[in-house]
């Protein structure tokens, strides 16, 4: 096989969620009253990006096998401290999103430690540290409210050169900070072996325990900047278990969209972002067509079962499981 055509085949999720993002997109732009204009682009691109971050968080766990349902709560938690921290002079303001992306972090940690150290299964741990962040959350924001530096916000949600959107430009920023990095190291390349063959990986001397306690802490990460985000999109913070709930709903559909297997061992963050951004579409797309909001929930819970089960249904297509890593 050619090297073009390896590539293809290995990036083939990713470009199949990229071509149905740039379909629905175009389709959205072209309804939309406004039509395709620089606000538009903006104000799509800040909604997608919340859950992009999201997305990417929860494709580091689910590479090794496992799947995070606390994702959306450390989202909601960081969200809740950034409104109290991320405020004051630029220095309080650094220190505050250094202390908001610390906490992401150390959630995931918690998460990586009793799935790895404390042997439970990855659903049953994160659904019950989920209601641990968000009993913190609520704890720290029992009504909305809080702050944030709104210079800061104002940039990082706003336009670049009056075109381009600082959201997708933080977003690209981050997968060259931590993604890229992460993918090419050992460290990533265990994480995948976890995910494809945790026993055979282990023999062959993979640090395996290391790999996915680094995709747990880095999930974490991850979430954190998806809750930063959000408080610099709405200025406030707000403990709100349904819009956890939601976000890792919403962020498992992202991932399989986006070709990451929910068996494991396959998949790029990079997939899950356009995963993302074809799913927030999506909701775009029902309010452009005016569809009923009761109505919005039932077509968003289809779309998540079809993206699930598109995920399954490639393992019946192959006879031996091990070709679906190759």
């Amino acid at each position: 096989m050619k090297e073009w055509r390896y590539w293809v085949a290995e990036q083939r999720g990713t470009l199949l969620a990229c071509g149905i993002f740039l379909l629905m997109f175009a389709i959205y732009t072209s309804n939309h009253p406004a039509g395709f204009t620089a606000n538009v682009v903006e104000t799509a691109a800040n909604k997608g990006v919340l859950l992009a971050f999201v997305a990417m968080a929860q494709t580091l766990v689910v590479i090794t096998a496992g799947i995070d349902l606390s994702v959306g709560m450390i989202f909601v938690l960081t969200n809740c401290v950034a409104s109290a921290l991320v405020v004051g002079t630029p220095m309080q303001t650094a220190l505050g999103i250094l202390a908001v992306l610390v906490v992401g972090v150390l959630c995931g940690a918690l998460n990586g430690a009793i799935v790895i150290y404390g042997r439970l299964q990855p659903i049953v741990a994160t659904i019950a540290t989920g209601a641990v962040f968000f009993g913190i959350a609520l704890l720290i924001r029992p009504f909305p409210g809080g702050s944030v530096n709104e210079d800061l916000a104002d940039t990082l949600t706003g336009k670049i050169f009056g075109v381009v959107p600082a959201s997708l430009v933080l977003l690209l920023v981050i997968v060259l900070l931590v993604w890229v990095p992460f993918r090419r190291s050992v460290l990533g390349r265990g994480a995948y072996a976890a995910g494809s063959a945790e026993a055979a990986a282990y023999m062959s001397g993979v640090p395996i325990r290391r790999a996915k306690f680094a995709a747990y802490m880095l999930s974490g990460l991850l979430a954190a900047f998806g809750g930063l985000f959000l408080t610099f999109f709405t200025y406030t913070g707000e403990a709100a278990y349904a819009s956890g709930n939601a976000y890792t709903l919403f962020s498992i559909a992202a991932v399989v969209i986006g070709g990451v297997s929910l068996y494991g061992g396959r998949g790029s963050a990079i997939g899950a972002i356009f995963g993302a951004l074809a799913f927030r579409t999506i909701g775009d797309l029902l309010f452009v067509f005016d569809l009923g909001a009761l109505w919005q929930p039932l077509f968003q819970g289809v779309i998540l079962l079809v993206a699930v089960s598109l995920g399954a249904f490639g393992l019946f297509r192959i006879r031996n499981r091990l070709e679906w890593f190759l």
